[in-house]
């Protein structure tokens, strides 16, 4: 575990400035380094797509780094961030989604401290006896076991010092570089990075409120309670406050310890399938479901009952989001691209543009490709990439509660292969996804009445809708609104000539300020500005050089 001085966010009170300084710092090498990734001349010997793909991975490995560096905000924020694919490339989601959160215990004694604080009593009037080294520690807080005065065995949940504090402070700097984000001319296209702030803002602060995931745990354990091989800590009220709470003492198995599992003589198999049963009950029966289930919050018991901890993070999925993803999935089941925009638009995971077409021969692509496949051998994690590979640079802006579901499906499944190299997720969804569309009076039995209805249904309104979209189109034209794109590839050539030879202009009366310059300086004997001067000559000369040869190919190309 790292030590104490690793960390300088490590304490009780925070400096502002030095908070400020921190943060921006790590914005503007981020920012130098993304601009610099683009740059051929910064890559010995060429810029080409392999160096590209590792200097990438380098800045992604350097950005999960730093985020553990900055602290507990940041840290947090990564993992959220690892959910939102269709925001970052691929290789930042990937290494933000290896944060691990374990960082240094704080002491015995500031845990005294803050029980006094927020119960008025100390830690041996309130425990019969209290652990001082903790089970674990995370970066919002640490875990203790204990014995109540009354003989059961708790553990007692306390949030590391001054968190909320350095949340307020890192978060005010983060509104900041939001609102940065939001106006710059690339990054700020077609996103709304304040919305995502005050989203992360709202996740944050519900993590760090412990009455919250006590709530949370009721809500879970009473989703539960018919089904006896799922095992839900109980919280003890008593015990609880903004800062701490007690929960019920419920050891087991970490569900990835898989040589413990069989040793205690437990079906990997069977476990792999509850666990995705748990999930799938949590997510269409209750649209309450655990946002965060990595392995680390799924134990399981000596009997082969899964229990799950953990509750900070939890996702709800309300009625009428259901029926909008229900309208989705039959618009992926007819492979109808545009009844599965047209629901995106609904969820608000898709953002409306002057050209859709783009965008629809996107899903369409999906669809063709992904319904070629039988159902039951599809993968979760497969399909979420190559959707977030289409969202991302693309006008898609997938909920929270879209992305947290998504994760966890990938996350479930990855610990179902684990336990069951054979196992797969979609195969067990299956029986769920037809109750939901035969409760929804949806089937598609694929035959010729069906295909007829839908052919004809579809007829009607395009007839019905024809004129109104005639009238459109000519008020338009009238209004002077209609707009026609018309691309011309000799045009596009002829143009990006041009641009080249302006920019070989500027070489050129670059080379011959600079070397004016060098000499000078070599006549008035500044000898060390004149190799300055002589060396950006040099520079611009081989970009010079380099830009006729692009030029000169290119032509011979047409």
């Amino acid at each position: 575990m790292p030590t104490q001085k690793a960390y300088r966010w490590n304490r009780q009170k925070y400096s502002r400035k030095r908070r400020f300084i921190d943060i921006w710092s790590f914005v503007w090498q981020f920012l130098f380094r993304r601009w610099r990734l683009g740059q051929a001349w910064s890559y010995p010997g060429g810029m080409s797509d392999e160096k590209r793909a590792t200097r990438r991975r380098k800045q992604a490995i350097w950005i999960r780094d730093t985020f553990l560096d900055l602290g507990p905000t940041f840290i947090k924020l990564g993992q959220l961030f690892s959910t939102r694919a269709d925001l970052f490339p691929a290789e930042y989601v990937e290494e933000l989604s290896k944060l691990q959160d374990r960082v240094p215990a704080f002491s015995y004694e500031q845990v005294s401290q803050i029980i006094q604080e927020d119960f008025g009593r100390t830690i041996p009037e309130l425990f019969r006896s209290f652990d001082p080294i903790p089970l674990a520690a995370a970066s919002l807080g640490q875990v203790h076991k204990a014995q109540l005065l009354s003989g059961e065995e708790v553990v007692v949940k306390v949030q590391r010092p001054g968190l909320r504090q350095l949340f307020a402070i890192d978060l005010d700097i983060l509104k900041g570089i939001a609102r940065y984000f939001q106006n710059h001319p690339s990054w700020g296209r077609g996103r709304d990075w304040m919305g995502i702030y005050d989203e992360c803002c709202r996740i944050l602060y519900e993590e760090i409120d412990y009455l919250n995931e006590g709530r949370n745990a009721d809500t879970f354990r009473r989703n539960f309670r018919e089904m006896d091989w799922v095992m839900v800590p109980r919280v003890y009220w008593r015990y609880a406050s903004p800062r701490v709470l007690a929960l019920e003492y419920m050891p087991g198995i970490k569900i990835s310890h898989y040589e413990a599992l069989e040793a205690a003589g437990l079906d990997r198999k069977i476990l792999a399938q509850l666990g995705a049963r748990a999930y799938l009950h949590q997510l269409l029966d209750n649209g309450f479901f655990h946002a965060d289930p990595h392995p680390g919050n799924i134990a399981v018991s000596p009997n082969g009952q899964l229990i799950f901890y953990d509750f900070g993070m939890m996702g709800t999925v309300q009625p009428v989001t259901r029926d909008k993803l229900l309208k989705t999935f039959m618009g992926i089941a007819q492979r109808n691209g545009d009844q599965v925009v047209q629901s995106l638009v609904e969820l608000g995971a898709l953002v409306p543009t002057d050209d859709m077409g783009p965008v629809r021969r996107s899903i369409q692509y999906m669809l063709d490709n992904f319904m070629d496949q039988p159902f039951e051998v599809q993968s979760v994690a497969k399909i979420s990439d190559d959707l977030y590979e289409i969202a991302y640079d693309q006008p898609f802006r997938f909920p929270a509660t879209f992305t947290f579901v998504m994760r966890a499906f990938s996350t479930l499944e990855g610990v179902g292969k684990g336990l069951d190299p054979d196992f797969n997720f979609m195969q067990v969804a299956q029986p769920f996804a037809t109750q939901l569309m035969t409760n929804s009076n949806f089937s598609d039995n694929d035959n010729l009445l069906s295909e007829l209805s839908r052919q004809a249904a579809q007829m009607g309104n395009s007839a019905l809708g024809l004129p109104r979209r005639l009238e459109d189109t000519l008020d338009k034209l009238e209004s002077g609104d209609l707009r026609l794109r018309v691309r011309s590839v000799e045009s596009d050539r002829i143009l990006r000539r041009i641009s080249n030879i302006n920019l070989g202009l500027n070489y050129t009366i670059l080379i011959g300020s600079f070397t004016l310059a060098a000499t000078i300086l070599v006549v008035n004997q500044l000898i060390w500005l004149a190799v300055l001067a002589a060396a950006v000559v040099a520079w611009v000369t081989v970009a010079y050089i380099r830009l006729l040869l692009r030029i000169d190919k290119y032509d011979r190309m047409f």
